[in-house]
């Protein structure tokens, strides 16, 4: 009988736990599958889809699917093809939150002073059209970026804001209080030309929907069933677009985890998935806890993590796996260090049978990736870069290499050409044209063509002035690597150039990552003899990735891996400052490490076999040593389910003991004042830098590219932040402030991001 049972039920239901099962039968009212990592959740969510079209509950129109990547989108309609056949080419509102609200605004458009032909921006287009409204308004671009701007307005759009909605303190975040205005002028010109940015998808649907009853009423009589992924993942927008279609039929269903929670910095709001019984009252929520990824070890910890904070709903993952190994935490001396122990690790692994291509380094920031990919090359050990670009790629570090390169070797003309107007010199198209004829005419590099053309009148005064500036300063450079040593030139060359002040004056948060980068490319070039060898290693360093198709370490962001799963995992860098991210707690205090903890819980869950984190007791972050402590996610792992090594006399027992404060492990590093623990940098000079237990000696730093701290504020003096808006100085230390802001609270920031009103 229980034979007959199991062959009659439908092929999706198949394989299904319980309370998977529960999630796909659930059909009716509101429901919130939550799905902790590897717990199944996209063949729920797949088989319930499947169960409606299937039970004729609805036709596959009449579904409303919404993922929020294309891929995801595609692998659902995949495995609803595999199963239904031919109807998933009925369902033409499965897709991405912007695809399917492109589909609906352009049957609305004229609601809202579009045509339905209207064009979508891209970036660049959206930039250029900025600039223009910029110029218009005799705005400096200089000191207000349109990028900014472009940032500024799209979280307004994320959080559903129209420019009506911008008030006195939203508006005083950019360009002296103009922002609202020109956010209307933006609006309008996009209007204007018909056509709308990728904010405006949703934005301008939402707006229809508030305001015009009848299409309201349409969609909501047109989906009988809406179901939704990655809900934890939604802003503000997204969030009250589908509780407006909802609301009528409440046949909701969103599949999400609060604790994988971890995009607010583009506009995701975690609150949306812990509020959702009170917006949608009696609804059933539904646990999705066996996981089938990991092991128990792996898990309990992962858990043990994520349990310190306070704003979940609350799960416990469980698996039938055997036990396996426990999360080992290993304490080294340095960045160095840990690199080597890693790249030791990994070829162990590949030694014994292991795959490459089943082991991955995790990482917290970008900066910390270059340690790994300057060892493995030494090794010969293939890696691959993935979700961002390799340190060597990144845009401003290619430019400080082309100016090293035309030093280096004069007939570099691709270097040249790369350089000339970067920053901005006025030396045009048409100069260059005239540089590039007589170039090729006597078959010269660039570098001389441009000697030779400054005695001639082919040039305007404008240009010729700026290029002979330019060449000026190449052959003063020359001489100077003669004497100068190559790391120190790069920092002086960059500054002349006028690279640093460009990347200053944006005063974006961009900015200063692409200022921090430029300072880890002068500390790395003093790990070599000279200038060529160092060229020498990151041509290498770009050739790593001759062969794509071979086997390859992965590296790549905690943020970029989640999704992905890896058989051997590796997460180095688990102190406070750098994971936790002392930025982020600055700036977000208590919500932003709630977030970095569950940045940790994801880190952790992506291990199938093995995990070990790392820690370094000293850390050259962005050129300065610094000495750290453990991560306070370090403390919070369960002892049962780890093992911990060290490789430094005496840190057994300090880890020990902090272990062992379990009430508030790090409450006497001051971590009650919102500012992180009291770890201390290291001086430049090679000081003593005092951490709980032990002295360290710190190691001399390179020269920040970071002013000296500015002489026009002191403490109670009122300053502007292009983010923050107003705000008073309360606390000094160097070139970084904390300021009390009127809108955002108290943050930490450098000083050459602030300007006096």
């Amino acid at each position: 009988m229980t034979r007959d049972i199991a062959s009659s039920e439908p092929a999706y239901l198949r394989g299904l736990n319980a309370p998977q099962r529960e999630a796909v039968l659930t059909t009716e009212g509101p429901v919130l599958v939550l799905a902790g990592a590897g717990t199944g959740k996209t063949a729920a969510l797949t088989a319930r889809l499947a169960h409606l079209v299937a039970t004729r509950r609805a036709w596959p129109s009449e579904i409303l699917a919404v993922t929020f990547t294309n891929k995801a989108a595609r692998e659902m309609k995949e495995r609803i093809g595999r199963i239904l056949g031919e109807a998933v080419e009925g369902m033409p509102w499965l897709g991405t939150f912007h695809a399917i609200a492109a589909r609906m605004l352009r049957r609305h458009a004229e609601l809202v002073g579009l045509t339905p032909s209207f064009t979508i921006l891209d970036t660049d287009d959206q930039l250029r059209l900025l600039k223009q409204i910029l110029a218009a308004a005799s705005i400096d671009e200089k000191r207000w970026p349109a990028r900014q701007f472009a940032g500024l307005i799209d979280r307004w759009k994320n959080r559903g804001l129209n420019p009506a909605d911008i008030d006195a303190g939203e508006s005083e975040l950019f360009a002296n209080g103009k922002a609202g205005e020109l956010y209307a002028q933006y609006q309008a010109r996009l209007r204007a030309v018909n056509a709308c940015d990728f904010g405006d998808l949703l934005l301008h649907m939402l707006t229809i929907l508030k305001t015009h009853r009848d299409v309201l009423e349409l969609y909501q009589q047109r989906f009988r069933y809406v179901l939704v992924d990655e809900y934890q993942d939604t802003n503000s927008s997204q969030y009250l677009w589908l509780r407006l279609i909802a609301q009528e039929r409440k046949n909701i269903c969103c599949v999400g985890d609060d604790d994988q929670s971890i995009y607010s910095w583009r506009g995701a709001e975690v609150a949306n998935i812990l509020r959702f019984d009170r917006d949608f009252p009696g609804a059933t929520v539904i646990k999705l806890e066996q996981n089938y990824r990991s092991t128990p070890h792996i898990l309990a910890a992962a858990s043990g993590v994520i349990a310190h904070n306070g704003g979940r709903l609350g799960k416990t993952l469980w698996t039938d796996e055997a036990e396996g190994e426990k999360v080992r935490v290993i304490g080294v001396w340095d960045g160095p260090e840990e690199a080597r122990r890693i790249g030791d690790e990994i070829e162990a692994h590949q030694r014994s049978g292991g795959k490459l291509d089943d082991a991955a380094i995790l990482v917290r920031a970008q900066f910390q990736t270059r340690e790994f990919e300057d060892r493995f090359i030494a090794i010969g050990l293939p890696y691959r870069i993935v979700g961002g670009f390799r340190f060597y790629e990144r845009a401003e570090i290619r430019d400080a290499l082309a100016y090293l390169r035309v030093i280096a070797q004069p007939a570099d003309d691709l270097a040249f050409e790369r350089i000339v107007n970067t920053p901005k010199r006025g030396i045009g198209d048409k100069a260059m044209a005239k540089l590039h004829m007589l170039a090729r005419a006597e078959d010269i590099p660039l570098t001389v063509a441009a000697a030779r053309i400054l005695g001639t009148d082919e040039l305007t005064p404008q240009a010729r002035r700026a290029l002979g500036n330019l060449v000026g300063d190449i052959a003063r450079w020359r001489d100077l690597s003669n004497d100068m040593g190559h790391a120190d030139l790069t920092r002086q060359v960059l500054e002349e150039s006028g690279y640093v002040a460009m990347l200053q004056n944006e005063k974006s948060t961009e900015a200063e990552g692409r200022l921090e980068n430029l300072n880890e490319l002068a500390r790395a070039m003093e790990d070599y003899e000279n200038l060529p060898a160092f060229l020498e290693h990151v041509s290498l360093v770009m050739d790593n990735d001759a062969d794509a198709e071979s086997a390859k370490v992965t590296i790549m962001t905690i943020h970029a891996a989640k999704g992905l799963e890896f058989d051997t995992l590796f997460l180095p860098g688990w102190e406070e400052g750098v994971f936790p991210s002392q930025r982020a707690m600055d700036e977000g205090g208590l919500a932003s490490l709630e977030e970095e903890r569950r940045l940790a819980y994801v880190a952790i869950t992506r291990a199938r076999r093995r995990c070990t984190i790392f820690h370094a007791a000293n850390r050259r972050v962005y050129g300065q040593w610094t000495s750290s402590i453990p991560s306070r996610f370090v403390s919070e792992l369960p002892l049962a389910h780890i093992e911990t090594e060290t490789t430094m006399a005496g840190g057994e027992s300090l880890w020990r003991a902090q272990w062992s404060e379990r009430a508030d492990p790090f409450a006497h590093l001051g971590r009650s004042t919102g500012r992180g623990p009291g770890w201390q940098r290291a001086t430049a000079a090679g000081g003593v830098a005092k951490v709980p237990g032990r002295v360290v000696e710190a190691r001399a730093s390179a020269v920040s590219f970071a002013q000296a701290p500015r002489k026009d504020i002191a403490l109670g003096v009122r300053v502007f932040h292009t983010k923050f808006g107003y705000g008073a100085v309360v606390e000094i230390e160097g070139n970084k402030l904390e300021i009390d802001f009127e809108q955002a609270g108290r943050k930490r920031v450098l000083d050459s991001f602030v300007t006096l009103p």
